[in-house]
């Protein structure tokens, strides 16, 4: 029976997974069992520089300590139910957790590197009506060992442990845009986040990091004060009308208090540009107004624009602007000299790109999805044509 048919059991297992635990848990789970802090340093080790999947590989640890380590703790990664590999190199993964929910990560190479693409949620807390994810219900948080395990099972799949230096790293970035909102799950993010980060395991810098958000403005301040990684704000329309009706978190925290947000983010500079991400969806966001609008709303704000060409999904009521308003839109953005570059598409034949991830845990039905989205695409075109035939 294939991983994708097969009835998921719920885990029975009652140690501890060490993967996950922050640094001071994880000191606190070996000084209860009477080991000395430099212990917990070398578990640490084995676990996130040179990838170890169980004690017996731990061999500078005695044979004693090893059997009591695997009597009360686990090193345990999710697990692959399905991996794909697009024909433009970008792969794919169904991870599979312990109680048999699922989440996608995905893996989008460059020539000699590329980002993991991470997920926060089961399903997402948001219902943006572009993205793909934003039909499923939201099924839970994921935990930060789901979090951490994602980029150690893309590791596992490349063969990049131990943790190679930035030269040789393909995997060398990791954003937080995968399923769900990681702001409305930021502890677990975050404590998965400084895992990653610490110098002494997997390493990944927090300017290699992009954490991805569609809004949730007060943990945004929290983000830039805690984390300091790099912030990509899910924008896709210039006036509060539009992203409402595509964005309905803008309803909660409309653009004026986002912007303020942004320009508040500790470490936003002209090195460190905060990144708008922009889907071009066709008749609605997309007109040479909308490009003036946009210039107007992040004045001030040290940012760049990547531009996102819709990626259609199936029931989907949108269509992606076509490539000539796309490039007029992008040069619009250039002229005010803010840097904006279209994206390509990457993994559209396995359903990877931006916007299209998604799994079969608590599905939308494909009518109800359609139905609701082209409704409120239509109401959001007249809204603007209104709006600007009053100016």
């Amino acid at each position: 029976m294939s991983p994708d048919s097969a009835r998921a059991e719920v885990s029975t297992e009652t140690r501890t997974n060490l993967v996950g635990l922050s640094r001071a848990a994880l000191g606190e789970a070996f000084a209860a069992l009477g080991e000395k802090p430099f212990r917990a340093k070398q578990v640490w080790h084995w676990i996130y520089h040179r990838g170890a999947r169980d004690f017996a590989a731990m061999t500078d640890l005695s044979k004693d300590l090893r059997a009591k380590l695997e009597n009360h703790f686990v090193v345990a990664r999710p697990t692959v139910a399905r991996e794909q590999t697009s024909t433009d190199r970008t792969r794919k993964w169904l991870v599979q957790f312990d109680d048999g929910q699922k989440a996608e990560t995905v893996f989008i190479p460059e020539d000699d590197r590329g980002a993991v693409c991470v997920s926060s949620q089961v399903g997402c807390t948001l219902t943006c009506r572009f993205c793909h994810t934003g039909t499923q219900r939201l099924v839970r948080n994921l935990t930060p060992a789901e979090i951490v395990g994602q980029f150690m099972l893309a590791r596992d799949s490349y063969g990049e442990w131990p943790t190679p230096t930035d030269e040789r790293r393909m995997l060398s970035n990791i954003v937080m845009m995968g399923m769900g909102e990681p702001l409305y799950n930021f502890d677990n993010v975050a404590t998965a986040l400084k895992i990653i980060m610490a110098n002494d395991g997997i390493a990944v810098g927090k300017r290699r990091i992009t954490l991805s958000t569609s809004g949730v403005v007060p943990e945004i301040r929290r983000c830039g004060a805690e984390l300091g990684v790099n912030l990509a704000i899910s924008l896709h329309a210039p006036d509060d009308d539009t992203r409402s009706v595509i964005m309905p978190i803008n309803k909660k925290y409309p653009l004026k208090e986002l912007m303020q947000a942004c320009r508040d983010y500790p470490g936003a500079s002209n090195a460190r540009r905060i990144t708008f991400e922009y889907v071009m969806l066709k008749g609605l966001n997309d007109t040479p107004a909308h490009a003036r609008a946009l210039i107007k709303l992040v004045k001030d704000i040290p940012c760049k624009f990547n531009l996102i060409p819709f990626n259609p999904w199936p029931g989907t009521p949108y269509e992606c602007s076509d490539a000539a308003t796309i490039d007029s839109f992008a040069q619009t953005l250039w002229d005010a000299g803010f840097t904006a570059p279209i994206r390509t598409p990457r993994g559209r034949d396995i359903l990877a790109a931006c916007g299209q991830l998604k799994t079969d845990s608590e599905r939308l039905s494909a009518k109800e999805s359609r139905e609701r989205a082209a409704a409120e695409a239509e109401a959001a075109k007249v809204m603007w044509a209104e709006k600007e035939s009053s100016v």
